[in-house]
């Protein structure tokens, strides 16, 4: 990662970091807002038809807090899919096409691969955010419950839960990663001078599933985590930030 970062800035410059950034920050306006409203919205209804409380103990059941994450991540997901194939597509690019903007990027997608473009690895960009969202999510309540009587409802409470949640999620979801970034970023075509022709890739991959058999074919499966320190970096900060403002926000 460090090696990754230090070339990127010497070859590209600092601003090649941050390449991408605004359809990530569209991503998360969009797929934040719809998984997070959409896990406590089924967590309520679940809880007003007795679902999810057991009346035994008093406490939530597990089994309900994975399926409302799971069908959130699932839901948020497939709606915010193109701003993520706007990011992975934007990122990998290189200096080559880094002045490219937002818009552009977004209009030779859908000129040149249609709608399905936009949607390309929706399926394991799915999958991976069932992943994150029936690890995360639950795995944060869980332990803002079991804390509440050292911490109380407070920051330091949102820190600590927050931070084992984004472990988890990372663990969870980087080889689901690994496979949805390789099927997003791979092109049927390729655009030369303003010219379509064939993609010089030699074998697409056919869906997941024959991704992942061919990564793990080829690299072995430590290949499957390739990425995971810069993700646990960007989730654990992501985690944590989100989860402490979005729990001082709904003191208000």
């Amino acid at each position: 990662m460090t090696d990754a970062m230090i070339k990127i800035s010497r070859e590209e410059g600092l601003k090649a970091l941050y390449s991408g950034i605004w359809p990530a920050v569209l991503r998360q306006a969009t797929y934040g807002t719809i998984k997070f409203g959409t896990y406590y919205t089924l967590k309520s209804v679940a809880s007003e038809r007795g679902l999810l409380v057991d009346p035994d103990t008093g406490t939530e059941r597990v089994w309900g807090n994975i399926l409302c994450a799971a069908a959130s991540g699932a839901i948020s997901s497939a709606i915010a899919n193109p701003t993520d194939v706007l990011k992975v597509r934007m990122q990998v690019h290189g200096k080559g096409t880094q002045q490219q903007s937002l818009w552009a990027c977004f209009y030779d997608i859908y000129k040149y691969e249609g709608v399905r473009g936009l949607w390309r690895g929706v399926c394991p960009t799915a999958q991976r955010a069932v992943a994150i969202a029936s690890v995360e999510l639950p795995v944060y309540d869980f332990c803002k419950l079991q804390l509440m009587g050292m911490f109380g409802d407070h920051v330091a409470n949102h820190f600590v839960s927050s931070f084992i949640a984004s472990l988890g999620s990372a663990i969870a979801s980087t080889p689901i990663d690994v496979v949805r970034t390789r099927l997003m970023n791979q092109k049927p075509v390729t655009v030369v001078n303003g010219m379509v022709t064939a993609a010089t890739t030699q074998k697409l991959y056919t869906g997941s599933i024959d991704c992942a058999l061919q990564t793990v074919r080829n690299e072995g499966f430590l290949a499957l985590y390739k990425g995971f320190i810069p993700t646990w970096v960007r989730m654990g900060p992501w985690n944590v930030i989100f989860f402490i403002t979005y729990e001082q926000l709904k003191k208000y």
